[in-house]
């Protein structure tokens, strides 16, 4: 067989097994330039052709698939419930210590661990508003509240 029929091949197995171990539509562009190589090798064409059909079809093709593939495969971040305790109050339960990796948080009767967003310790019972989520911990700062008790 044709060693530059192999290379062909080889790069279009290459791409492929690239495409799916990295599931981003990074390399199925190159697939089609590889694909585009081997059919020109195939009726006979020059390696020079070979090369510039692989790198016009892998341009025309990353050109005109990528921003198609942007619009319909773009996840978009899907809110949870965890979301709806972002700007309420909570009570510290635990004392909050960034250094020493402590801390706890009660919010919306559910228990979190918690860092302190301006890296202050927080005392057990100070009041909280969570900032952010990052990960399972709540990012919170320290407010004055008042119960109305």
């Amino acid at each position: 067989m044709n060693p530059i029929l192999i290379f062909w091949f080889v790069l279009i197995v290459a791409f492929t097994a690239i495409e799916a171990a990295t599931m981003n539509v990074t390399s199925i562009w190159f697939v089609i330039g590889s694909l585009a190589g081997l059919l020109c090798a195939l009726f006979g064409g020059s390696v020079p052709l070979q090369i510039l059909l692989f790198v016009l079809a892998s341009g025309v093709s990353l050109a005109l698939g990528r921003p198609f593939m942007k619009k319909y495969l773009d996840v978009a971040k899907t809110p949870t419930n965890a979301d709806r305790v972002l700007g309420m109050v909570g009570t510290v339960t635990e004392e909050i210590n960034n250094t020493l990796s402590t801390g706890a948080v009660t919010v919306g009767g559910r228990v979190w661990t918690a860092r302190s967003l301006t890296g202050e310790v927080l005392k057990v019972g100070a009041y909280v508003r969570p900032q952010a989520i990052d990960g399972v911990k709540l990012i919170v700062k320290p407010v004055e509240y008042d119960r109305g008790e």
